[in-house]
């Protein structure tokens, strides 16, 4: 029997489950993208942004009761001319405009001279152009304007106030890609100190995360609405892009302040829980209202009306206005408090998976379950604590929920590889244990390990003993390895037998052997389970020893004897070591009954309780055997093959009645069959002058 692989089946499973892991990391479906992000979310949630004791961002809101007051959008040139006037009276150090001005004021008067009779059109002219005006304030306060980056090729790109400047090993910078730019009137930018991009991406689920410091359109590098808000606020000029040889960014420089990126050149937001502080309606602004508020502050200006439709998701739950993604970015990095997924994360992420999953896998293959179980919880409340410690500590995004997720692949691949190896395993002790005890035994004791103890109980049941005669003269002459070569062959028989018939073998004693029915579980039929069994072993130890004769070697014939009664079967021995058996006088009798053949001349001998419980199955009686030692005698018989033998029944009937006529019958029954061992042995019996049924044993 081949021991079961200890190793190999186990660790590709595992590896298999290792594999899983990792290219699932790799590949990083949108599902686990999704997931991950949540996970920064509720980071957020947790621990969001602390203000600033004094924050210089401020966002002028055109809100809905805005709108209502000074009527709907858009709202004339000259009237934003009068707000950035008083944005500059109020010492605003920059404003910026969340608004595209792309188109000329369509309340102009130029626009009016059609509708209007020729001496009104000529009054009209004389007027300023609100374009004009709102170009004029322009030049008189810093701000920014925004520009709409577009998917589509367009001719015009926005007016340039920068330089970028590349570090030298850079290659073109990977940010994001547009192939066009919806910009403001040339009028207006000419007078802006910078124009940014208003666009940012929201990632699958809707949420604004992150806002771009720069992009590309067509072949040129733009700051966003975030990125010029701070250069025009710091008076700076110069952009510094720090980018590898893939053009992979890595930071961004506008002056002293340094901007940490991921790779296209995006700003994580740290968002904070309520930038009510810092709104300002529009309204009262232009009524001249909270003016001490704007001093040196950056000022942008949007609107969260929800007719211009300018909402976002926040990671904090809810809806935002966009100008409150460009203000939180900025505030954020002003205060110095960044948030960043740096670019060794992805690696050192990897690498933890890998780790972790092969010192989970060793532990639990080498372990045990409740070893891999711990150091599995182990792992997982170190890598989500580390990366919490990472995120509250020192604004850093890590990724615990992939590696987690790695990691239970992992263990669920190496756990389903013990299972199955564990199986295996238990599969191959119970076989090989069932090849020193009955199989049977071994199935009860698994189903039922309450019954590993000391005692037993009392129960009927039913014995088959067998012993192969002349065993001495087989070994004479023989190699050593060929008699236990030819005994085993012999006994192998035998015990499959026994299995068939579901019979528990109780011990193998030399070249015989002890067969147990109705134990460990009870067989109703076990009388006739018994008999059937001892026939087939009768068969097979003929048929058996008949060919070893023919071969040339001198296989004796098999002695067995057949009783039932009542025993106590169980676990006997010690504390150390059990001996599962039956104790009782029917054990007694059946071994003695097997003794008793070579008495009798016969093969088979079974007693009158077998007999009761078989009464279709053709028997021969021998008598009434008082066996050594015994009181009362014990009617025996011998099972025929097939029919009846009623001649010797009648011979046998004779023997209490009239002894010559016994003896007659039984000496013509030997000349008929002189190989009748039986017949010979009641012969042997009435010519000693013994006329009875009744035989007693003076030997055991």
């Amino acid at each position: 029997m081949t021991p079961p692989g200890r190793l190999t089946p186990r660790l590709l499973l595992a590896c298999a489950g290792l594999l899983a892991a990792c290219a699932l990391y790799l590949v990083e479906p949108a599902l686990l993208q999704t997931l991950r992000n949540a996970l920064f979310d509720q980071y957020q949630r947790w621990q969001p942004r602390t203000p600033p004791a004094q924050s210089p961002v401020r966002v002028l809101d055109i809100d809905e009761e805005s709108l209502a007051r000074l009527g709907q959008w858009p709202w004339p040139r000259d009237r934003m001319a009068q707000l950035l006037e008083r944005l500059r009276q109020a010492g605003a150090a920059v404003v910026v405009f969340d608004v595209l001005f792309a188109e000329a004021d369509r309340s102009a008067a130029a626009h009016l001279y059609a509708q209007l009779p020729a001496d009104v059109a000529a009054r009209l002219d004389q007027l300023p152009d609100s374009d004009e005006i709102f170009a004029t304030a322009l030049a008189q306060q810093p701000a920014v304007l925004g520009f709409a980056a577009t998917r589509t090729p367009t001719s015009n790109l926005p007016q340039s106030r920068f330089a970028v400047r590349l570090t030298a090993e850079a290659g073109a910078p990977s940010v994001p890609g547009y192939a066009g730019a919806v910009v403001p009137l040339s009028a207006l930018g000419r007078n802006a100190l910078g124009t940014g991009a208003m666009t940012f991406e929201s990632d699958q689920d809707g949420v604004v995360r992150r806002v771009p410091l720069m992009i590309r359109v067509g072949d040129h590098l733009w700051p966003s609405l975030t990125a010029e808000a701070l250069r025009v606020y710091l008076q700076q000029s110069l952009y510094r892009v720090d980018a590898n040889r893939h053009g992979a960014l890595s930071e961004l420089g506008i002056g002293n302040l340094r901007l940490p990126t991921n790779r296209r050149g995006e700003l994580w937001i740290h968002y904070r829980e309520d930038m009510s502080a810092q709104r300002l309606p529009a309204w009262q602004v232009l009524e001249g209202h909270a003016a001490s508020q704007m001093k040196g502050a950056v000022v942008l200006v949007g609107s969260s009306a929800q007719g211009l439709q300018d909402l976002r998701f926040s990671p904090l739950g809810g809806m935002i206005p966009g100008v409150e993604v460009h203000a939180q970015a900025i505030e954020q990095a002003l205060s110095g408090t960044p948030l960043q997924r740096p670019h060794w994360a992805a690696p050192l992420e990897a690498a933890t998976l890998l780790l972790a999953a092969l010192l989970l896998c060793a532990l639990t293959l080498g372990t045990g379950a409740l070893t891999g179980a711990l150091t599995a919880t182990t792992l997982l409340a170190t890598l989500n604590l580390g990366a919490w410690w990472a995120y509250s500590r020192h604004g850093l995004l890590l990724d615990a929920f992939n590696p987690s997720i790695g990691l239970l692949l992992a263990y669920l691949g190496t756990s389903i590889a013990r299972h199955l190896a564990s199986e295996r395993q238990q599969r191959w002790v119970r076989g090989a244990f069932s090849r020193y005890i009955s199989p049977n035994l071994v199935e009860y004791l698994v189903r039922h390990p309450e019954q590993l103890r000391l005692g037993g109980e009392r129960r009927h049941c039913s014995f088959v003993f067998t012993d192969l005669t002349d065993s001495t003269r087989l070994m004479d002459g023989q190699p050593p390895e060929r008699v236990v070569s030819l005994l085993n062959d012999y006994l192998d028989g035998i015990i499959q037998i026994a299995f068939r018939h579901e019979g528990t073998l109780e011990r193998i004693m030399g070249d015989g052997m002890a067969i147990l029915f109705s134990a460990p579980l009870a067989q109703p039929d076990h009388q006739r389970r018994a008999l059937a069994c001892a026939l087939e072993i009768r068969r097979f130890t003929r048929e058996h020893a008949a060919a070893r004769q023919a071969a040339g070697v001198a296989l004796g014939c098999t002695r067995i004897g057949v009783h039932s009664g009542e025993v106590v079967v169980g676990n006997f021995g010690g504390s150390t070591l059990f001996d599962y058996r039956a104790l009782g006088d029917a054990v007694n009798v059946a071994a003695r009954l097997e003794n008793l053949n070579r008495h009798l001349g016969t093969d088979l001998c079974v007693s009158q309780a077998i007999r009761d419980a078989n009464p279709a199955q053709p028997m021969r009686p021998i008598g009434d055997v008082q066996l050594k030692g015994k009181a009362t005698p014990i009617r025996l018989y011998e099972p025929c093959e097939s029919a009846p033998d009623e001649a010797y029944e009648a011979a046998f009937a004779l023997i209490a009645t009239d002894s010559d006529r016994a003896r007659s019958a039984f000496e013509q029954l030997q000349a008929q069959r002189p190989d009748d061992g039986l017949v010979r042995f009641q012969l042997e019996r009435l010519r000693a002058g013994v006329c009875s049924e009744r035989i007693v044993m003076t030997a055991k």
